[in-house]
């Protein structure tokens, strides 16, 4: 860890946009924890505010900031996006893609508003976490979160009075379930609201990962008008679900990119199939078109991506999909051979080709990099336990790696680094991000020799810096 004597210089280049967000002294506590987040191991308020050894503070007064200062996220949120626009490599492309993915922040504790016992794919077990949901922006150039929203668990009791409130009738026979079964009581609710979920009353007393996703997406292209026919969105499987497809269809009347595993229907000529059948008979045919000299079955594409080729073998035609209607549908292959095993992808603009879908679909990917990266940032090394103060803390750390991925597209910046920093001019988000400790020991150098200029000893010079880095 190296200890900060001064905000870092990335953070005070681009903290101007946030200034109207806050108050003088909220803006100063502000600066303080974007630069913690960049350069402390610990993300905590405590670790944030011991980094730094000039200016010291109580670290009560950072914690009083992040759970009761009335500053605005939405407001934090627009600051970030306009410092993002207002440059040419981070502005809003034609090529664009919006993506939509969720993670778990875990904890090992409980003693968190809203938390809920979740099952984690990567370890197969449940734990303790927040579930954070993000709208991604992705395109060549770069990357960054849009928006995000904690989803919250649902409370059985208002679940209840709330479907009752709005005309749902619940069965009679399933209320001895509330004493004797509570937990198949509760999934019996969420089964009635979820048949229930269109309806604009019953989607206020509980808001589901889907519902909080179409949110963000309304909330974007009603701030974007411009933007709705231009930027399609792109998901993974488990948000490829009819309900949400048709919103996206029917009501925003936008483009979409989903996913599907083998197991769900096609409807063929010769009858219904699974996707994962439908795919083998392909490659059959293809093999035998190979041997008898006739058009690939599985014709090669080539992307764009990040400034890489990629090239995919694939089938593309429309097909209808059991629950999901017409779609066109994309079977890809990375090996010629086909060994590999197939990935399925959909989309209603049924005109479009495979290597559009497939392009858009590539950047998915940025998204699961944003949680990855976030996690080293903060995201999920919060302690405050309310729920405001942990959504707050998640929209700082979306602010960090939006500075970081504005500052390669920013030259007075990066020329401001490299004359502090005497390494090559790379404009990279990743360069950026080691030059800015490099810059943080140079100005501790800075003060280490201007307190010894004063004829300081260097005992006394190096005392605050020693008790933070021990303490």
């Amino acid at each position: 860890m190296i200890p900060l004597v001064e905000i870092a210089v990335l953070v005070r280049h681009f903290a101007p946009y946030f200034e109207s967000v806050f108050s003088p002294e909220a803006f100063m506590h502000f600066q303080r924890y974007i630069s913690g987040l960049i350069l402390s191991e610990n993300k905590t308020v405590d670790g944030i505010n011991r980094i730094f050894v000039s200016d010291t503070r109580n670290q009560s007064s950072l914690n009083r900031w992040l759970k009761a200062s009335p500053f605005s996220v939405a407001a934090l949120h627009q600051a970030r996006l306009a410092l993002l626009w207002d440059r040419k490599g981070t502005a809003i492309k034609p090529k664009g893609v919006l993506s939509l993915d969720d993670t778990l922040l875990t904890h090992y504790g409980h003693h968190f508003d809203q938390i809920a016992k979740l099952f984690e794919h990567v370890s197969g077990a449940y734990v303790w976490a927040h579930n954070l949901v993000n709208l991604h922006y992705s395109e060549d150039q770069t990357d960054y979160p849009i928006s995000f929203q904690l989803w919250e668990p649902a409370e059985v009791d208002p679940l209840e009075a709330g479907l009752k409130g709005a005309g749902i009738r619940l069965r009679e026979s399933k209320y001895r379930l509330k004493e004797s079964d509570p937990r198949k009581w509760r999934t019996y609710l969420l089964g009635v609201w979820s048949r229930h979920q269109k309806e604009a009353a019953v989607q206020q007393i509980y808001q589901s990962k889907l519902i909080i996703g179409q949110q963000l997406l309304r909330q974007f292209f009603a701030d974007q008008p411009h933007l709705k026919q231009q930027l399609p969105v792109t998901f993974d499987n488990w948000y490829t679900q009819p309900p949400f497809c048709q919103f996206l269809h029917e009501v925003l009347k936008g483009a979409y990119v989903g996913t599907l595993c083998g197991d769900e229907t096609v409807h063929l000529a010769q009858g219904a199939t699974r996707l994962e059948v439908f795919a083998d008979q392909l490659k059959q045919e293809q093999h035998q078109a190979l041997q008898e000299g006739k058009k690939d079955v599985f014709r090669p594409i080539t992307i764009s991506y990040k400034g890489e080729e990629e090239t995919y073998y694939s089938y593309c035609h429309t097909h209808r999909l059991s629950n999901l209607g017409k779609q066109r549908l994309v079977i890809n292959h990375r090996h010629q051979d086909l060994s590999d095993s197939a990935i399925f992808f959909i989309s209603n603009r049924l005109t479009w080709t495979a290597k559009g879908i497939t392009r858009i679909r590539r950047h998915r990917w940025p998204v699961e990099v944003y949680h990855e990266e976030g996690k080293a940032d903060g995201l999920d090394q919060y302690q405050v336990r309310d729920f405001e103060a942990i959504g707050k803390h998640i929209a700082l750390v979306a602010v960090t790696y939006s500075l970081l991925r504005a500052a390669p597209h920013d030259t007075a910046l990066l020329h401001s680094l490299h004359r502090t920093v005497q390494t090559t001019l790379d404009s990279s988000a990743g360069a950026v991000r080691r030059k800015t400790p490099a810059q943080a020991l140079w100005a501790l150098a800075g003060l280490i020799q201007t307190g010894l200029a004063q004829d300081q000893t260097l005992k006394q010079v190096m005392q605050p810096i020693l008790a933070a880095v021990a303490s």
